[in-house]
């Protein structure tokens, strides 16, 4: 027993978390996005990924 109290704010949290929306600034992040994606996908080829492919 006892427990109402700790579950009711769990829930009041939970809830304040759900809807929460924050402003997001879309230009940051598309510049943060499109820096770092032609980089990390340079060194990749179709040879790593059929090797992946081979084990099932």
């Amino acid at each position: 027993m006892g427990r109402g109290r700790q579950k009711a704010k769990h829930t009041k949290i939970a809830r304040e978390l759900k809807y929460f929306s924050p402003d997001t600034n879309y230009n940051a992040l598309e510049a943060e996005i499109g820096s770092h994606s032609t980089e990390a996908h340079a060194g990749w080829s179709e040879e790593d990924f059929a090797e992946e492919d081979s084990h099932r």
